[in-house]
């Protein structure tokens, strides 16, 4: 599959050039079509075209076209590519077309795929023929996925799944026998396969969704970067897309649970999840590279990459952070988004009011937890970072319970109930999700959610679970109780802590490129970096009080001014440098909850106190250079090596 910029192709070999002119009558001008006469110069020409398909005709002799049907099978490149081979009888007044799905080396012997099975078909139907083949094709290898997504007439289900660890497990065939049924329903549009939730280790996720694909349905593969620095990253999608899965879900992942090979893995998080959406977005046009000294520009893969977005936040900072984001996401290139576990109607309807008043149009699934009693008391315990379950629900969760069926249909008839408000509201699907949960469950899900979906806005009260004191991105709209246009007022206290105030007077004296201290700071950090023992003393100084000011980790490439002077590398558990993750909760960092604050909450009241706040979605900062790791950060910015300077434009002293 080619990315949004490549053009379908058809590389025809033949010694026949009039074949060449029939495709191309038969393909249109969407199709590039590429011409070689032989066998050599198809061989040559496949690197450099990348084609979908390859059509054969008549070579030099009949030996010669099994043995370049086999080369073609054992390439990789070619292999990827479907195979058609137009046969025409000695007099070429008629002809068959077989395909790689149905060639053997008796090619006299071989099936149609047009036409009559027992006799050639009549020249003057080729091009007729050609097309109806390379259509099928072509339709064939569409992502059905992404197609659905983007028809503005479909509404999407995604089914997911949550493989557990162990090669040979009966959890994992559960997984792929899902999938099957899935596919053999057509109601199914993917089948979402979780990254090592909740931190835990499991099988990789690219092994199952190669199975999926075989069953006949497209996967959606998550990434977490929880356990992967950008090189693995990297690795795992140029493997995905010599897997043809293209589905992808980008996200900064769970921290890591102590399940691990003898405790806890070290956590990695060296991307979060709008720089692995900016990886994607390179590899979608192509990277370049530097082999053997020469500039190389990779072959563009075609992910369809989607983020995570949790609408269901309680303080003014979390929410804000999310939207902040969520922002910056959309700009780095996010195809789609899922919603986060969350019952509050108000808040899943929160998402879509800002889509429409920001003018952005991404299409988004509405997840949708079948949510058992167990599962939920997890969740309001915050045992399951990122979903919420209020006390009121969990109540009435419990009361379910203590039915004679232990609440499974109560649960299935909220689904239902979230599935018609989700289509109510505009979202383009629905991701299903639930421990255990078969497939019969979800048909019910989807058959009763559409009987209910033209009555959507009745069941609206039966989902009122707001957050105590929770705050409201837009005021309410009266007559629907969901949102108005009109944003709410925004009265998270502020704070102004000392060590902000003074690093704010610093930096704007010495570190604002505009202030008068900032050349002669460029002229000394030049004359620091000359001299080895000079640049050790300073670097030496600069740590001490960075480390009792900030908690310095000495990375070189200092994001201090990116989080109002909290240090992401040092404060963050899971090193954000860009707006929180997912994973707060009532303001409180994933990992030490009740004990610690998020630092984007932090950084959002104290540049709330300068009216700054709308700063964290401003930009999108890059991640860490390795290259500087323990090195001099204010070396480093004064002679425009570090990020920041980057982004402020300057130069470094007596360049150019």
């Amino acid at each position: 599959m080619k990315s949004a910029t490549q053009p379908r192709r058809i590389l025809v070999i033949s010694q026949d050039p009039d074949l060449a002119a029939m495709v191309r009558k038969a393909s249109g001008s969407l199709i590039a079509i590429d011409y070689a006469a032989g066998e050599d110069e198809g061989c040559e020409k496949l690197s450099g075209t990348r084609p979908d398909i390859i059509i054969l005709g008549r070579l030099d002799s009949p030996e010669a076209m099994p043995a370049l049907y086999r080369e073609l099978q054992e390439g990789w490149i070619s292999h990827h590519a479907s195979v058609l081979f137009v046969e025409l009888n000695e007099s070429k007044k008629s002809f068959r077309i077989l395909s790689n799905e149905n060639m053997n080396m008796s090619i006299g012997e071989s099936p149609i795929i047009t036409g009559s099975a027992s006799s050639f078909r009549p020249t003057e139907n080729l091009v007729a023929d050609l097309r109806e083949a390379v259509t099928k094709i072509l339709n064939a290898r569409e992502n059905q996925f992404k197609i659905s997504m983007m028809n503005p007439d479909s509404f999407c289900l995604v089914w997911e799944q949550i493989p557990g660890p162990g090669a040979f497990e009966t959890r994992q065939e559960v997984v792929l026998e899902n999938a099957r049924k899935a596919a053999r329903s057509g109601k199914v549009c993917a089948i979402s396969i979780t990254d090592n939730p909740g931190g835990n280790p499991a099988i990789a996720t690219d092994v199952l969704c190669a199975e999926i694909l075989k069953a006949g349905i497209e996967p959606l593969v998550h990434i977490a970067f929880r356990d992967k620095n950008r090189n693995q990253a990297e690795s795992l999608l140029f493997q995905l897309a010599a897997l043809d899965i293209h589905n992808v879900l980008i996200l900064t992942g769970d921290y890591p649970s102590n399940l691990g090979f003898t405790g806890r893995a070290k956590p990695v998080f060296d991307l979060d999840s709008v720089n692995g959406l900016r990886l994607v977005a390179e590899m979608n046009r192509g990277m370049e590279r530097e082999i053997m000294r020469k500039p190389v520009r990779l072959a563009g893969t075609s992910f369809f990459a989607g983020v995570a977005f949790s609408p269901f936040k309680q303080m003014e900072a979390e929410v804000m952070g999310q939207f902040y984001k969520m922002q910056k996401k959309i700009e780095a290139g996010a195809d789609f988004a899922i919603t986060q576990v969350g019952y509050d109607a108000r808040k899943l309807h929160e998402f879509q009011m800002w889509q429409k008043t920001r003018g952005y149009n991404t299409p988004a699934l509405a997840g949708i937890y079948v949510l058992s009693y167990p599962v939920a008391k997890a969740m309001r315990e915050n045992n399951i970072p990122g979903c919420v379950v209020t006390d009121k629900l969990l109540g009435r969760i419990a009361a379910e319970f203590e039915s004679k069926d232990k609440g499974k249909q109560a649960r299935l008839d909220r689904a239902a109930k979230m599935y018609a408000i989700s289509k109510g509201m505009g979202y383009k699907g629905a991701y299903i999700s639930g421990q255990g949960l078969p497939f019969e469950s979800v048909e019910y899900i989807v058959a009763k959610g559409n009987e209910l979906a033209d009555q959507w806005m009745d069941l609206l009260p039966e989902f009122e679970f707001p957050q105590e004191n929770g705050f409201y991105f837009f005021d309410q709209d009266a007559v629907t109780g969901l949102n108005g246009a009109t944003p709410a007022c925004k009265a998270q206290k502020s704070a102004q802590p000392p060590i902000y105030l003074l690093s704010r007077i610093v930096h704007a004296l010495i570190f604002n490129p505009k202030s008068l201290l900032f050349k002669p700071m460029q002229r000394l950090m030049q004359t620091m970096d000359s001299s080895r023992i000079l640049y050790r003393i300073f670097h030496f100084f600069e740590l001490g009080s960075k480390t009792a000011l900030y908690s310095c980790k000495d990375c070189g490439d200092c994001a201090l001014a990116d989080a109002a002077f909290l240090c992401p590398m040092s404060q963050c558990p899971k090193d954000q440098r860009n707006a929180p993750c997912g994973g707060s909760f009532q303001g409180w960092c994933e990992v030490y909850p009740n004990e610690k604050l998020c630092i984007w909450v932090r950084a959002y009241m104290r540049l709330k106190a300068h009216h700054r706040e709308d700063e964290i979605g401003k930009y999108t900062v890059p991640p860490c250079d390795w290259d500087l790791w323990q090195t001099s950060s204010w070396i480093n910015y004064f002679l425009a090596r570090d990020h920041s300077s980057k982004r402020e434009g300057f130069q470094p002293p007596g360049s150019k």
